[in-house]
């Protein structure tokens, strides 16, 4: 299994940006200010999605070229995974 503790840092920093951004929206700040933060936020989460699969591609899918089944089952995973990112 595939450690991603080090996104924890991240997505803590995440939540302090969306908590930011709930603060901003009760100070009425203006629609602007707000997207900004929206947009970095979004690339953020962007950022740990790709670590993610970077890691995913890097450990468990060099693994399962032991085995034609394995391969063909994680070549399946993969093309779901990307369906899932492209909705």
């Amino acid at each position: 299994m595939t450690d991603h503790s080090k996104e924890l840092n991240r997505l803590n920093r995440i939540m302090g940006q969306i908590k930011g951004i709930e603060q901003m929206i009760e100070a009425n700040r203006k629609c602007a200010e707000i997207m900004s933060q929206l947009k970095s936020v979004r690339s953020a989460v962007r950022a740990v999605e790709a670590n993610i699969l970077k890691d995913y591609l890097q450990q468990c899918v060099t693994e399962s070229f032991a085995s034609e089944n394995e391969r063909q089952q994680k070549i399946d995973e993969i093309r779901e995974l990307f369906n899932d990112f492209h909705e």
